[in-house]
């Protein structure tokens, strides 16, 4: 089993189910690839936040396996933010002390994304720091659909930890605090093995308003959890 995280100080791993962008995108009479624009931008400052205040492992829910039912320009408009980000990425990971992972089933993406996420991993082999890591083409129940493909054409002794190893998350550690904004109070086929003991955290903010003061109240809130692990104290 993974290793807990910091317990009473700063979550080792932070997840966050990024949830809310076209509600923000309508409550402004806005077309809802704006509130995917917006969403973006608050990405990028709260993985800066993650990184300066010690976080080890930073993983987001961009887009699911069931996100391919919405509407194509939305679908197009999130795949080319995912583009754009993947190539600033590439440019600054090795400056910046980032390690970016790409989880989530990749065929279905398009040659170039394919191409960038090859890259980013080549980068991410070599570079020593906080590890980012996009949730694409992702869900919970494919996640380990996969994995027991894998184990079972690899063989050997099935154990929670032989198996977590075949997961998308590999070695890492497992998340200490899940948050997610936007209201709703559900995971949505979000690292459904890895968040077994995870700590929950929910708010009404929708992701474009999610500040780094908001993630400091997640933590806060981490912090007061009694983390038992299904034993006693």
């Amino acid at each position: 089993m993974a290793a807990p995280g910091a317990g009473g100080g700063v979550p080792r791993h932070i997840a966050i189910i990024m949830d809310g962008n076209g509600r923000w995108a309508k409550k402004r009479g806005l077309p809802r690839k704006a509130g995917h624009a917006a969403g973006a931008e608050t990405f990028r400052k709260i993985a800066t936040y993650c990184k300066d205040i010690g976080v080890e492992y930073l993983t987001v829910y961009a887009f699911s396996t069931e996100n391919w039912t919405r509407p194509q320009d939305e679908v197009q408009a999130i795949m080319d933010l995912l583009e754009k980000y993947l190539k600033e990425s590439i440019e600054k990971m090795e400056k910046d002390g980032i390690r970016l992972r790409i989880l989530g089933d990749p065929t279905r993406l398009s040659p170039g994304l394919q191409a960038l996420i090859r890259e980013t991993d080549a980068i991410t082999d070599r570079v020593q720091g906080m590890q980012v890591n996009v949730c694409l083409n992702y869900g919970g129940r494919d996640e380990i659909l996969r994995a027991a493909k894998a184990w079972s054409e690899a063989g050997g002794e099935m154990t929670q930890e032989a198996f977590s190893r075949y997961l998308d998350t590999g070695m890492m550690p497992d998340p200490d605090l899940v948050i997610r904004p936007s209201g709703e109070c559900r995971i949505s086929n979000f690292l459904l093995w890895q968040s077994a003991y995870a700590e929950f955290y929910f708010t009404d903010v929708l992701w474009p308003d999610f500040s780094p003061r908001e993630l400091d109240l997640a933590i806060e809130s981490f912090r007061k959890r009694d983390r038992r692990y299904g034993g006693v104290k």
